[in-house]
């Protein structure tokens, strides 16, 4: 029988141990403690940024049962999810929509837990209480973004709306993993084959060579090197960097197996550099850069190498990031990604169910018209 329940709200990730927090939350490694402590102490995803923690704690007695990653957003930046638009109809109405409150590992597109338990019941608890803290602080809204799967089951028995959106993983063979990177290969059609071995054959053309660096392998120099071209990124697009160096570093500390450098080099220098997450057996592509623009050198250093690594240590999946079609060529297929929305007014509940509806049924038409346009032969 089950202890008497309390959920109550920690603005700090130092009021819950790590190993409590960790032993629930698994493996991923953006809802890791030491992870979403380092966004904050770094002063990347605080109340200055946007970010102001309200993070939800259920407990049974006087053990950690459960939590719910939550803060009060003052606008919708590094979220992933665009709602833009319901902001927009909210102040046309003459009602404020920020701040909201948001359930999701900022600046990380990347689905995994968000409502952290042991069981169903415990995540019906959780987002049951996120929706009772909206409504006692008199916000406009509740979002979860990129929740996984058991999750999504307990925020529909919690009363969310869902919305669907896509991203674009690559899945290793199911049988153990490819052999090598020529087996993978062997699986496309001939014209994508062809084209990737083309793309390949001009970086290596230019010179350009690749060292994997995990763990322990990455000293201060890489990580300086990395957090350069990561900078120059945001720089090319006129915008500050959300993650500062002091955030990198803190994870490298933390949790330095769940972080691959993929630095590529040419004569005798380093040019560009991507950093992928890892946990279990799942690798998350993340943030890149690069000193000097190299046809073709983005798709190998960021998608192709990484593809390779996860061949090559028998990774069951790679998670190619946010959008981009583009990605298909390189052998990532679409995948539906998900988010769950409760809305305090109503009249505006009413209308975004409205336009989930048809939205939902808009991507799952895309979908189905990328999956076929597979990069894959066509199995007989």
């Amino acid at each position: 029988m089950k202890r008497e329940v309390e959920i109550h709200v920690v603005d700090s990730l130092d009021e819950i141990p790590a190993h409590d927090w960790n032993r629930l939350a698994g493996d991923n490694p953006f809802v890791r403690h030491g992870f979403l402590a380092a966004l904050q102490e770094t002063g990347c995803a605080v109340k200055r940024t946007g970010w102001r923690a309200h993070h939800l704690i259920l407990k049974r007695g006087d053990e950690f049962a459960g939590a719910m990653p939550l803060y009060l957003k003052a606008h919708s930046r590094g979220e992933y999810v665009f709602d833009h638009a319901w902001a927009d109809a909210f102040e046309r109405h003459g009602v404020r929509y920020y701040p909201k409150a948001l359930s999701a590992v900022p600046f990380s597109p990347v689905s995994g837990p968000r409502l952290i338990a042991a069981d169903h019941e415990d995540r019906v608890l959780l987002a049951r209480g996120a929706i009772e803290l909206t409504r006692s602080l008199d916000i406009s809204s509740l979002h979860v973004l990129f929740p996984q799967e058991q999750d999504i089951e307990a925020l529909t028995d919690a009363g969310y709306m869902l919305r669907e959106g896509v991203q674009f993983h690559w899945e290793n063979a199911p049988d153990g993993g490819f052999d090598d990177f020529d087996a993978f290969l062997a699986t496309m059609s001939h014209d994508k084959r062809k084209k990737v071995k083309q793309d390949r054959r001009r970086v290596a053309d230019a010179g350009v060579t690749y060292t994997w660096l995990r763990g322990a392998e990455i000293d201060q120099a890489a990580l300086d090197f990395f957090y350069d071209c990561y900078e120059n990124t945001y720089r090319e697009h006129w915008n500050p960097p959300y993650l500062t160096r002091e955030f990198f570093g803190r994870i490298h500390d933390d949790a330095p197996d769940s972080m691959l450098l993929v630095i590529a080099e040419a004569d005798g220098q380093r040019l560009a550099c991507a950093l992928n997450m890892i946990g279990g057996d799942v690798m998350y592509g993340r943030y890149w850069g690069t000193r000097e623009f190299i046809s073709g050198l983005h798709f190998e250093t960021c998608y192709m190498q990484g593809i390779a690594y996860c061949i090559a240590h028998k990774l069951a999946r790679f998670e190619g990031g946010a959008q981009g079609v583009h990605k298909m060529s390189r052998g990532m297929l679409p995948t539906p990604t998900w988010s769950a929305h409760w809305i305090a007014d109503q009249r505006f509940a009413h209308a975004i169910s409205e336009f989930l509806d048809a939205e939902t049924e808009a991507m799952d038409q895309h979908i189905e018209e990328l999956e076929a346009h597979t990069p894959f032969r066509k199995k007989t």
